[in-house]
């Protein structure tokens, strides 16, 4: 008879899930939207990818919990997905919108520091770090601002900063939370 700690053990251990599978397909969505943005000035075909990128996202977290499907590989590709899909998009905004260059920076100094703290946590515990709940709303915030800057051409001025400005607020709480969390998990350990 099979235990419900080796069922855990086993399904963390797997590679091959229906999440991870979407995982790989949103990092293999990165080159083709930075195409259509940059090089065909698609912007509307680059929001429709960059969509079901996002719904991917959300649909492979959801598969993960619900069929019991969560793996050690998905912790990790999920959020290397996640992440490299919003950097490469605000990489691709700053070209017609500079400010896009602060919530890129920021993106950009906050998974340093939590791959850092992540990577030493693994090493001292051989655990991986979950996703919390303002991590999601910040996912689900740059989403809505950067599909907002693709679909409106010609988002004005003070609009498009308010939605960089939310964005950014929510990044450096996240930041914050993220940090406390890692820190006091590295000292428990």
């Amino acid at each position: 008879m099979i235990s419900e700690a080796d069922k855990k053990n086993s399904s963390q251990n797997k590679i091959l899930t229906i999440p991870n599978i979407l995982s790989f397909f949103r990092l293999c969505l990165i080159p083709v939207f930075i195409w259509l943005y940059c090089w065909e000035k698609n912007y509307i075909l680059t929001g429709v990818i960059l969509i079901v990128s996002g719904l991917t996202d959300t649909v492979d977290g959801i598969i993960a919990r619900r069929f019991n499907m969560v793996s050690d590989l998905g912790k990790v590709l999920d959020p290397i997905a996640d992440k490299l899909t919003q950097a490469a998009m605000l990489f691709c905004l700053v070209t017609r919108f500079p400010l896009m260059i602060a919530p890129l920076a920021l993106m950009v100094l906050k998974e340093t520091f939590m791959g850092i703290t992540g990577l030493l946590f693994i090493k001292k515990t051989g655990e991986v770090f979950g996703a919390e709940w303002h991590g999601k709303v910040v996912t689900w915030l740059l989403y809505a601002m950067m599909i907002l800057h693709v679909f409106w051409f010609n988002i004005p001025d003070g609009v498009s900063r308010v939605l960089i400005g939310i964005c950014i607020v929510m990044m450096v709480i996240s930041m914050v939370l993220y940090g406390r969390h890692n820190i006091r998990a590295l000292r428990k350990k």
